[in-house]
């Protein structure tokens, strides 16, 4: 390899584009319209546009893709993790164009992306496995009659793709039409297809996970575990590694069964073989991810292994040779994400220009990110924008030190996860030093984790946060930072933002449906002159991998303002209610 186009952005595409620089290869980006000046375009040896503004139209537009490989003389393609990286007939592509393809085979990606066919393939090895459907259903009936089989809850997944798209759990009858239709919308909207399949779902279980490495000829070498228990809306927010509090035997059940799937199949590259650990103990095989990892961070701090290169390697021809079966960690770590989101309002996303972005450094921190200060949140792709990982001689000592670096944290413009971290890293279901006080899992965040409202910064009465102006004054020989009303600090003061006038108010219709957060109205479920009872699902606002619901407040005739597709703000009016 000589040349590798990076089909991705952010901070992954920055992460591969200086794992190119250390192993001797010349980059080159891709870039949506909204892309064009982002940290990942400026640090590539080259960068094309891709013409376009939507995830469709632009990293998920193979043929855009190849066509840039040709014109830039590119002969390998790394697809980094979402987006086109686990779709076999991309892999397919790249190699019948004779590039390399750095990633497993596509009959890899193909079988083991096939969530169903994974789950025989775990069957076949011995891999433990909770009851789930043999195949994708065929309409809600299955649903239903496999619900009646095994009780609730139940978990309805998408047949391909992953991180949390088109996965959605199913605790009473009453919920399952509408929780069925949202999964298979969600899954034909990210991955393009909508066949689902169901498995009982496992209550307050932790995600486990194990990394490997295989050389495509039978080897598989495991480099690790994780924990990614800390998890809202199914996608993860903290990771550490390894996993903690895990007995000798269950380790031995993860490393085996890892092993023996990725065996199986001749796995080459990277991948994660991820397991539900139940609060009884008991292990359940989930999915193959065949791809890097948002995680690898952690791993690579606490085994000294760097994956990308490895992947480099692997898609070179080379061997395993210089490891062994099971590397060793050294030290714990832990990942926070940073996503733009705000955690006192449910998670929901959040899209804006950056005005201030300093992140933590220090010889156990590492940062990996794909925006500077003054960067725009496009609304179009994930809110993910950083990660902060941190590493300590053990536990203990990694969240100590991870406590520190969410103090470091100092981001503005728009909201983020970090008062979350702030405020998890305090949390003795999190920070627990005993097996049996460790009592985070999978749904911890939505049903246990009671100081969300905390996070809510109420503002006086007519105050909105973007008429806020934060300036440093030193009190008691301390600098600290505090929020005034713009208009209290006169005409001269900077003004982020205004008061909304009696004019602009007076524009607002009667009866109007807003939007509860910046994104892209996906769906409207209703015609207009259409008929509405309070309750009624109206559409789908959708933003950074979250589905958000519009329903009706009242009765009256609907009316569409916006398209879909288009691009709407928080609060803006979508519709009327007459």
């Amino acid at each position: 390899m000589q040349k590798v186009l990076i089909a991705n952005r952010g901070e992954i595409a920055v992460r591969i584009i200086r794992a190119c620089a250390s192993h001797g290869l010349k980059s080159v980006a891709v870039y949506a319209d909204s892309d064009a000046n982002a940290r990942h375009v400026r640090l590539a040896d080259e960068a094309y546009c891709l013409e376009g503004r939507t995830a469709l139209e632009t990293y998920l537009d193979a043929d855009k893709i190849l066509a840039v490989a040709t014109k830039s003389g590119a002969d390998a393609i790394h697809p980094g993790y979402g987006f086109l990286s686990e779709r076999a007939d991309f892999a397919q592509a790249v190699e019948d164009a004779g590039l390399t393809w750095i990633g497993p085979t596509p009959e890899n990606i193909a079988l083991l992306g096939d969530k169903v066919a994974a789950r025989r393939i775990a069957e076949q090895v011995g891999a433990p496995l909770v009851p789930g459907t043999p195949g994708p259903v065929l309409g809600i009936e299955e649903v239903q009659a496999f619900a009646e089989q095994y009780g609730y809850p139940i978990a309805i997944k998408a047949a391909f793709g992953g991180g949390g798209r088109g996965l959605k759990v199913v605790h009473k009858p009453e919920e399952l039409a509408r929780r069925y239709e949202s999964a298979v919308s969600e899954a034909v909207s990210a991955f393009g297809r909508g066949e689902c399949y169901v498995e009982r779902f496992v209550d307050r279980p932790r995600h486990v996970e194990t990394q490997i490495l295989g050389d495509g000829k039978g080897r598989v070498v495991v480099v690790g575990t994780r924990d990614c228990s800390l998890q809202r809306r199914h996608q993860k927010v903290v990771e550490e590694a390894p996993a903690p509090f895990l007995t000798d035997e269950q380790f031995t059940q993860l490393v085996d069964a890892s092993r023996a799937i990725g065996q199986a199949v001749k796995y080459r590259g990277v991948g994660t073989m991820e397991f539900m650990l139940g609060s009884d103990g008991s292990l359940s095989f989930l999915e193959v991810n065949t791809r890097i990892q948002v995680e690898h961070p952690i791993t690579e701090r606490t085994t000294g292994v760097d994956l990308v290169i490895w992947q480099f390697q692997i898609a070179e021809g080379g061997t395993l040779d210089s490891l062994p079966d099971v590397v060793p960690s050294i030290g714990h770590a832990l990942e926070f994400r940073i996503n733009a989101e705000d955690p006192g309002r449910g998670f929901l996303p959040q899209s804006g220009r950056m005005t201030r972005f300093d992140l933590p450094y220090g010889p156990f921190v590492r940062v990996d990110d794909g925006i500077t200060a003054g960067g725009v949140i496009s609304p179009e792709f994930d809110s993910m924008i950083a990660k902060i990982i941190v590493w300590g001689n053990d536990r203990d000592e990694a969240l100590a030190r991870s406590r520190q670096a969410m103090k470091e944290c100092d981001i503005e413009g728009i909201p983020t996860l970090v008062p979350f971290h702030r405020r998890v890293l305090l949390d003795p279901a999190f920070t627990a030093t005993r097996a049996e006080d460790f009592r985070v899992h999978t749904n911890w965040i939505e049903t246990e984790c009671s100081w969300l409202p905390e996070l809510a910064e109420p503002l006086p009465a007519g105050v909105t946060k973007e008429s806020v102006v934060r300036e440093w004054f030193e009190v008691d020989g301390r600098w600290i930072r505090l929020g005034f009303p713009a208009a209290l600090l006169g005409s001269g003061a900077p003004q982020p933002g205004s008061k909304p006038s009696a004019t602009s108010q007076d524009q607002i219709p009667n009866g109007a449906v807003r939007a509860p957060m910046n994104g892209v109205l996906a769906r409207w479920f209703v015609a207009t002159g259409t008929t509405v009872q309070p309750g009624t699902s109206l559409g789908t606002l959708e933003a950074m991998k979250m589905e958000m619901p519009l329903i009706a407040d009242r009765a009256g005739v609907f009316a569409s303002l916006v398209s879909e597709g288009a691009i709407v703000k928080d609060g803006q009016p979508l519709a009327t209610i007459a």
